[in-house]
């Protein structure tokens, strides 16, 4: 197999891009460098390519040596034939090579395996080659009676033949990948509530899987949710899943898949025979798949829809430049806050007890007023946990009675805990207790949402769906590239960023992370991006990968606080030569340079200085913004002086809310009130929508409409429609 032509045929481009690409990965480069440095090889590809070229490659590559590995098996036992070769070469997925490879695969002790062991192949043989035989059956089967290998009567030799017949097409590939198809196309998937002892103990669990108590969908159009979620109640004892079709279909495609005739004086035997190995042995299997294959595609879905909602997360826009008071809400072990500083910088923290069961509001508001007089706070950041609204109520009648200048935020603080007993969280706050680190850091996701999340387990940042039931292993693969992915996209300041965020950075990893902040503590700030070279373990392949997206703001060379690589520093002299500028004009010549090379011509510029086109591009777009934060462009979050309680509400009210995640069936939008409202996805558009993300992320600011309010069930349904 060409790996690279199937690639590229798969990928829809050249194979030329798909070469490049792998030899740049056999050199070390990772797909942050290889998407923006490295345009001019892989033909502009971008971050999605990459990583699905990095993808194929594994899979195709674990292929071809599972191919390796069964020819030798089956070639060693003598076996091998042109046709099989040919067959296992010819197949593009591991499940085509298995389903090759099984009757040749060494075997745990069966019914066949015993059969054959009693002698009995033969006559197994006898019925395949003798399908129009006429003569005494009986007698040839009396023939294969023999005491002392334990066939003991003429119906004990016909089963070992049959249970060997059994097993012969049960390891038929074009069996089972009939079988495979018809389960696929024509078969549903139902589930029944089971009787089970845990309901007594799990009452809450019943109205969860009460959708799936009878529920029953076609295979081939259950929905990726609808999968997981009877998966769960299967795994929790509360669902009993099963698939239902139509046998007598199923096994008479077998019968004439198998055998190439239309009557037989043997065809009693071979219908209950084929019968007999579908539901003994293909059914099982193939059952098996049809699930696996479900979850497979299920946990896909999920994946991507988590590693969505997790990238509009990080790339939140910060707020700057503000001090900020984060609080983590309470009942009995009250509410803790913290003080930041514009930098992130910890300054204070106290706890308060507004809420039961001590309700010591008045004493509360006074510790609030005193700390947001002497920092002069002007935005309050609130965990959105146990007892948050209530803390929203209290802060909203501060703001309003003492008309205070400053706003609230309600952040997701999912993972904030995880974080707080990190090792991560003890270095930076050894002093504080784990609750208390833990509401630094809800205030430092405000400041700077990517700077501060890189810290926590992505699993562990509440943006999906499911995300402790798919595979962990995919999962975690596919959450570290999303954060990889926007490390680099927004770039590093080199002199503040933590160990953590840098560890994210093309060609660092934790060590290389670690020693440059030990680096800083002892000799000082970087100057220039050159100095990253005396780092320990900072190689010339570490340097090249990383150094464009370390940025270092008001050091020795504008250049370095930009996106530009310092291998196309030379060139960007020489740009600044033809423009008859100095490389100090950068943070105000950008318009100009771009003008002078559009006049000119790109492709002529490109050639004078050396570098190509796509190069030359990039370079003009970060002279025009340099040490541009990409995010800065994006909606800032809502911040909010009152507050609505759900009895506010009413049903046509037009609200903004700010969508907090994003689910196959629509999104839930928080709309200042204490529950999210959930927008439909029938709700988002006047047209079909198949995924929400198509239209939605994490963090948009939408403008929506109360459908219905349930107050009982703090229910609320809202719309986009206008």
């Amino acid at each position: 197999m060409n790996i690279t032509n199937v690639i590229a045929k798969e990928l829809n481009i050249q194979e030329k891009q798909v070469y490049a690409v792998i030899n740049l990965f056999n050199e070390g480069a990772t797909i942050p460098f290889i998407a923006r440095y490295r345009k001019e090889h892989t033909g502009g590809l971008d971050e999605d390519y990459l990583r699905s070229i990095e993808d194929r490659l594994q899979y195709l590559t674990i292929l071809e040596a599972r191919k390796e590995t069964v020819l030798k098996s089956i070639e060693e036992q003598g076996k091998l034939t042109d046709e099989l070769r040919n067959k296992i070469l010819a197949s593009e997925k591991l499940q085509e090579v298995e389903d090759l490879y099984l009757p040749y695969k060494p075997k745990r002790k069966t019914r066949g395996t015993i059969a054959k062991a009693k002698g009995l192949e033969p006559l197994a043989f006898f019925i395949l080659d003798n399908l129009s035989y006429e003569g005494d059956f009986e007698e040839i089967l009396s023939q294969y009676i023999n005491e002392e290998l334990g066939v003991h009567s003429i119906d004990e030799a016909l089963q070992g033949a049959k249970d060997i017949i059994a097993e012969m097409i049960s390891e038929s590939a074009d069996v089972r990948q009939i079988v495979r198809e018809y389960l696929f196309e024509n078969a549903n998937i139902n589930s029944n509530k089971t009787e089970n002892k845990k309901d007594n103990l799990h009452s809450n669990k019943k109205d969860v899987y009460e959708t799936y108590h009878n529920f029953s969908s076609p295979v081939n159009k259950i929905k990726q949710y609808q999968t997981l979620a009877i998966n769960r109640g299967e795994s929790e004892g509360f669902l009993k899943v099963m698939l239902s079709f139509d046998e007598p279909v199923i096994l008479k495609d077998i019968y004439s898949k198998y055998f190439s005739f239309k009557e037989s004086i043997f065809d009693e035997i071979l219908i209950e025979t084929v019968e007999d190995s579908f539901k003994r042995l293909i059914l099982p299997s193939i059952e098996r798949e049809v699930r696996n294959k479900l979850t497979e595609e299920a946990d896909l879905h999920a994946i991507e829809i988590f590693a969505a909602n997790l990238r509009q997360l990080l790339l939140q826009p910060p707020i700057n430049n503000r001090v900020i008071l984060g609080i983590d809400p309470g009942y009995v072990s009250g509410s803790k806050l913290a003080v930041i500083d514009t930098t992130g910088k910890y300054i204070e923290g106290k706890t308060i007890y507004p809420h039961p069961p001590q309700n010591k509001v008045e004493e509360s508001k006074k510790i609030l007023l005193d700390i947001i007089g002497k920092y002069k706070v002007e935005l309050i950041a609130i965990g959105n946990g146990t007892a948050s609204r209530e803390t929203e109520l209290m802060i909203a009648c501060l703001i309003k009675e003492n008309k205070l200048k400053c706003h609230y935020i309600i952040v997701n603080e999912a993972g904030a805990s995880v974080y707080s007993a990190s090792e991560v969280a003890k270095t930076e706050f050894p002093d504080l207790e784990a609750s208390q680190r833990g509401n630094i850091s809800i205030a430092r996701r405000v400041l700077d949402p990517l700077a501060e999340l890189v810290k926590i387990d992505p699993k562990s940042i509440g943006v999906g769906l499911y995300q402790h039931d798919v595979d962990q292993k995919y999962l975690a693969k596919k959450l570290d590239d999303v954060v990889e992915s926007c490390v680099n996209y927004v770039g590093v300041d080199v002199n503040t960023a933590s160990a953590s965020l840098l560890n994210y950075v093309s060609g660092l990893n934790k060590r290389i992370a670690n020693n440059l902040i030990k680096y800083r503590e002892k000799v000082g700030r970087f100057g220039k991006r050159e100095e990253l070279l005396k780092v320990t373990g900072m190689g010339a392949k570490a340097f090249e990968q990383c150094a464009g997206f370390l940025k270092i703001p008001n050091g020795d060379n504008p250049l370095d606080n930009t996106f530009i690589h310092p291998e196309s520093y030379e060139a960007t002299s020489k740009l600044f030569k033809l423009c008859e500028l100095s490389t100090a004009h950068i943070n105000e010549k950008g318009n100009l340079v771009e003008l002078f090379v559009k006049k000119k011509g790109i492709e002529k510029v490109s050639k004078e200085i050396g570098i190509g086109e796509p190069t030359l591009l990039d370079i003009l777009e970060n002279l025009k913004k340099p040490g541009r934060d990409p995010r800065e462009e994006l909606p800032k979050p809502i911040l909010r002086s009152d507050v609505l309680k759900i009895e506010d509400l009413t049903e046509g009210m037009n609200l903004k809310g700010t969508v907090r995640n994003v689910v196959d069936f629509g999104a839930f939008v928080d709309i200042g009130v204490k529950q999210d409202g959930l927008l439909h996805i029938s709700q988002i558009a006047n047209k079909y929508v198949k995924n929400p993300l198509e239209l939605l992320k994490v963090g948009d600011i939408i403008d929506v409409t109360v459908l219905k309010i349930d107050i009982p069930k703090q229910r609320i349904s809202l719309s986009m429609l206008p």
